[in-house]
């Protein structure tokens, strides 16, 4: 218990919830808030807390090529790896002078490991704070000119993979260390205002800023989201400005005859669904959100408790197996499950358990819900397909593989969004005219 003490509560916080993202998958956004409320955090240490377990997780790959180039010997417990994560992300990228960085680092590792790593940990440490990140990356990563992915790797803190599929989707290699760095920025906090239910003018007196893609959008541009009335009551929403658009498109886009019965195929957690039943019930038009897990299906029934006039309902089922017929709805959304790496700004662990074997499960699944989805539509309607994903294999590709099959459907456009670009997360978005 003595040697707990001695370390400080903020950088053991930060410890407890990289070691839950290790070993139990946890995401780091839904881990930080208990672990805060359990070592009774708040204020600076707090944001110190977040500040820590946020940079480490994204800088991870950069900081293990550090590691690693300091260590005489290659085998690192876990354990003492997350321990000395944090200590190099306080000694390369936060204002934490050197001394107090490793010292609570040893401090750290004794308490939750041992006194044996300690001495390593001191001595890796010491190495790393004689030069910047700047020198460690010049040192460390390939060289540019014969290995530039392998480079872009390093230096920005992706798995090689990742950066060969973004490369491939985004077009333009010049781009490329652009988008790299917006993934490791923090994403801005977007608001959405539900039509009928919230103004942006009510979210901007709360201390915000319009957004400048979807109407409905304004940025928190500080404080607490939940603090504000509309936000509590349901009347709006914490929603990237991508998500929004993707739910503007469906509903905006053009329709003759019958606009009545909408659907949103994967609608958990809700916000998409939310934001479309606003929507809907200003036109009188009622829509269906159907999840396939339970849990996720309850999280849509309480995001669209204030939107209520615009539902027909919640169900749980299989989107590629439904329980509606054929030709049912007049507007169909697919955000079809996807890899995430749209959203490697809110989700950095993404990119460390993601690997290219996913795909081979992913891209099937999206195919099957993109043809039911389409199946479900009438004549004349129109279906948005939609990923957090800007791979090809599950963007363009799976929008061929379907309509390539099919005589009835035909694309009307598609938009990929990019957040060095638009300031959102990399949602792809097509549209569909079935005939």
């Amino acid at each position: 218990m003595a040697e707990r003490n001695r370390v400080d509560p903020s950088r053991l916080a930060a410890y407890d919830v990289l070691k839950s993202v290790r070993l139990d998958d946890a995401y780091a956004n839904l881990a930080l808030p208990l672990v805060l409320a359990e070592h009774r955090l708040s204020g600076r240490d707090a944001a110190f807390t977040t500040e820590l377990v946020s940079g480490t997780i994204r800088w991870q790959g950069t900081y293990d090529a550090i590691i690693d180039a300091c260590l005489t010997k290659p085998r690192l417990e876990a354990k003492v790896r997350d321990a000395l994560r944090l200590g190099v992300h306080q000694l390369l990228a936060m204002r934490v002078p050197d001394h107090a960085a490793i010292s609570t680092s040893v401090d750290l590792v004794r308490a939750r490991v041992g006194i044996g790593p300690a001495g390593l940990v001191n001595a890796v440490l010491r190495k790393v704070s004689r030069q910047d990140l700047d020198g460690w990356i010049r040192e460390v990563a390939p060289d540019p000119s014969h290995d530039p992915v392998g480079f872009a790797s390093i230096a920005h803190s992706h798995p090689r993979w990742v950066v060969e599929a973004l490369d491939e989707a985004l077009g333009s290699p010049e781009e490329l260390p652009a988008l790299l760095a917006a993934d490791n920025a923090a994403p801005r906090v977007m608001l959405v205002a539900l039509p009928g239910l919230a103004t942006t003018d009510e979210l901007v007196a709360a201390g915000g800023s319009r957004g400048t893609l979807s109407p409905y959008a304004v940025e928190l541009t500080g404080g607490d989201p939940s603090a504000i009335s509309a936000i509590a009551h349901g009347r709006a929403g914490v929603q990237d400005e991508g998500s929004q658009l993707v739910a503007l498109e469906l509903a905006q886009a053009g329709l003759s005859g019958r606009d009545e019965r909408w659907l949103d195929v994967c609608a958990g957690p809700g916000g998409k669904a939310a934001l479309l039943a606003s929507l809907a019930a200003q036109r009188g038009a009622r829509l269906l959100a159907n999840e396939r897990q339970q849990h996720r299906a309850r999280l849509v029934s309480r995001g669209t408790r204030a939107t209520s006039s615009g539902m027909l309902g919640v169900v749980t089922g299989d989107g590629t197996r439904p329980p509606w017929r054929e030709q049912t709805f007049d507007r169909v959304l697919v955000d079809a499950p996807c890899s995430g790496l749209g959203a490697l700004r809110r989700r950095p662990e993404s990119r460390w358990r993601r690997m290219p074997a996913d795909l081979d499960a992913l891209v099937p699944l999206q195919t099957a819900l993109l043809d039911a989805a389409i199946t479900a539509t009438r004549s004349g309607g129109v279906v948005v397909y939609a990923t957090c994903s800007p791979v090809l294999d599950e963007t363009t590709g799976v929008v061929e593989a379907v309509l390539g099959r099919r005589s009835d459907a035909v694309l009307e456009r598609s938009r990929q969004l990019w957040p060095h670009r638009d300031g959102t997360d990399a949602m792809f978005i097509a549209t569909i005219r079935r005939g």
